[in-house]
């Protein structure tokens, strides 16, 4: 069988939205990964000319960039999560009214339910990750003596985030299989969403993909068949629509293309 290679992944994830993957490390990390995603945690920093965490403090910020480094780490096709922003993703959707439970049914009674029922724990998002993240820093305190989370190798993370994805680790009343699927999609979700909510840094997942990004109307465009998209990605935060450009090729070069 072919080995499904990250780019093809992500062009599948990121067309379907897809939140269960089956790998937790998508692609192997190049040795000069470390001082991009250097680079990357200093612009996540809180600092008085940037933009600070809204909802994380520092020690939880460290967790989640290290956590995300692993899920997504940059390769020979593209950033990672840290260089996508995808922590200031998470933070900002757990500071709004999502992280809020806005929308979620509170009023229990709190039982363990069905897996088809799906989640069923009295945790609003934002409870439920500095819960588990409060969990997750103790044990890890246990685990690796004078080190955490953001400071363990990158096979040290492997294989806690694969224990946590097979639930053989709880963190306090958090499930880790819960805590671990709820970050995985989150981080996917980053990772691929508008740039607007604070991921997909400069629409880099976009362009890897060639997904043309939030162009309002594709009306003039619908009648021109066989021609290849090469405009720019467009944001909803884009003022403009962005110069759409179309370059004829044949049939079957578009389709192998979308393959």
């Amino acid at each position: 069988m072919e080995k499904l290679s990250r780019r093809k992944f992500f062009k599948v994830a990121g067309a379907t939205a897809a939140t269960g993957v089956a790998s937790r490390t998508l692609g192997a990390e190049p040795h000069d990964a470390h001082d991009a995603h250097a680079a990357a945690r200093a612009a996540l920093r809180p600092d008085p000319h940037g933009d600070a965490y809204l909802f994380f403090n520092s020690q939880e910020a460290r967790m989640i960039e290290a956590l995300a480094q692993r899920l997504i780490p940059a390769d020979e096709n593209g950033p990672g999560a840290l260089e996508a922003a995808v922590p200031r993703f998470i933070d900002r959707q757990l500071a709004g009214a999502w992280g809020a439970g806005e929308r979620l049914y509170r009023s229990g009674p709190w039982e363990a339910g069905e897996e088809t029922q799906g989640y069923q724990l009295p945790f609003t998002p934002s409870e439920l990750f500095r819960t588990a993240l409060r969990a997750m820093h103790e044990d890890a305190a246990q685990r690796w003596p004078g080190r955490g989370i953001a400071e363990a190798t990158p096979d040290e993370l492997d294989g806690y985030l694969g224990q946590l994805e097979q639930g053989h680790i709880a963190l306090g009343p958090i499930p880790g299989q819960v805590f671990f699927e709820s970050l995985l999609s989150m981080t996917v979700e980053g990772f691929f969403s508008d740039p607007v909510y604070g991921g997909n840094r400069d629409m880099a997942a976009w362009k890897m993909i060639g997904f043309p990004g939030a162009y309002a109307t594709f009306y003039e465009l619908v009648d021109q068949h066989g021609m290849l998209y090469t405009g720019s990605p467009v944001s909803l935060g884009d003022t403009g629509r962005g110069a759409i450009r179309l370059h004829p090729v044949p049939a079957a070069k578009a389709s192998d293309r979308e393959g």
